[in-house]
């Protein structure tokens, strides 16, 4: 079972990279970030002609985040992190596929920080960390995916002297992303490569593609149930580089069929 997420920055304007992705790698689930669209104008016909189911949570200009699936009903559970019933923004649904618990987020970027952006993102965290625990105590199979927003270690950035003060690198960030490790998740990409460096944002800016001045921000948390599922996983570096791609690469993951 191949479980891929993307930040595809503009489901409608880059449907074409998406739908050329998914001809050419045929991922069995997909988790999307950033829709940029409305409920109403998410392109649910194109999704299914390419073989896909999809739950999406629109929300206009900004946010939004995606379930497709090519292997199976989407059972929906919840579309909104708890927590916060003020909470506007669509950055989170969930949903279970072949018997998999599968959280798609988007987690706030956070910067400027200090202010109140920085102090959102970290109470969102905070609302993850209380839902993540609930999913481990559920001892449901479960992987947690999607755009973190965090770069977890000095690894995770090109020249991370550069990034001290930024909302992805502060150290609350990073301590609040070791806090939801430590609850017993798997950062997967790391598991399989502890030691390689690797990507999956690239600035449009700078020709930081190019220079592979990338950063990993996307990633994917499993339960300890799946740990021993893992066969591969990996991030498909080569769509960035596709004329007006998503400034993000599409991460997956392989898990062995029970």
């Amino acid at each position: 079972m191949r479980i891929a997420t993307y930040n595809v920055n503009s489901i409608n304007a880059r449907m074409h990279i998406l739908q050329r992705w998914l001809a050419e790698t045929q991922p069995d689930v997909v988790c999307l970030q950033e829709l940029k669209a409305i409920q109403e104008n998410f392109p649910e016909a194109a999704i299914n002609e390419a073989g896909y189911q999809a739950i999406w949570h629109g929300q206009k200009s900004w946010n939004g985040v995606a379930i497709l699936s090519r292997i199976g009903d989407i059972a929906e559970v919840r579309r909104v992190l708890p927590g916060d019933p003020e909470d506007e923004h669509s950055r989170y649904i969930e949903a279970v596929v072949n018997n998999i618990t599968i959280g798609c987020l988007y987690l706030p970027n956070g910067n400027p920080a200090p202010g109140p952006k920085f102090d959102y993102k970290l109470k969102w965290f905070d609302r993850l960390a209380l839902h993540a625990a609930e999913l481990l105590a559920s001892g449901m199979p479960t992987v947690i995916t999607g755009d973190f927003n965090v770069m977890p270690t000095e690894l995770d950035a090109y020249k991370p002297e550069r990034w001290v003060n930024d909302a992805l690198f502060r150290p609350e960030t990073r301590a609040a992303f070791k806090k939801l490790i430590d609850q017993g998740w798997t950062d997967a990409i790391r598991k399989l490569h502890p030691d390689e460096v690797i990507y999956t944002f690239w600035d449009f800016f700078r020709d930081a593609y190019g220079r592979n001045a990338g950063l990993r921000i996307d990633h994917f948390l499993l339960s300890p149930n799946l740990v021993d599922r893992l066969k591969a996983g990996g991030v498909d570096r080569n769509v960035r580089g596709w004329e007006k791609s998503s400034d993000h690469g599409p991460v997956w993951i392989e898990l062995a069929d029970v």
